[in-house]
């Protein structure tokens, strides 16, 4: 894996506004991963983590397209805040 396939944590809300902003990004062109620490510890049977640390992760190359897509989005949706 190189340097520029590496994933980048670009934003972290709630589930229901990353997966708002998984749909902008990906109809950007933009790869999506996103990872919730909270499900994934209560499928394991832990009960940690908080249920509103959703993370939304790119490839390093692909940063700088997300960042503006983020931006308009916070932009369109000023009760969405990034934590």
């Amino acid at each position: 894996m190189t340097k520029r396939d590496e994933l980048v944590r670009v934003f972290t809300c709630t589930e229901l506004t990353c997966s708002f902003l998984k749909a902008e990004l990906e109809e950007a062109g933009i790869p999506v991963m996103i990872r919730n620490e909270f499900q994934s510890a209560v499928a394991a049977g832990f009960g940690i983590g908080a249920p509103s640390a959703v993370d939304i992760y790119v490839t390093e190359s692909n940063v700088d397209a997300a960042i503006p897509v983020i931006e308009v989005f916070l932009k369109n949706n000023p009760t969405c805040v990034s934590e």
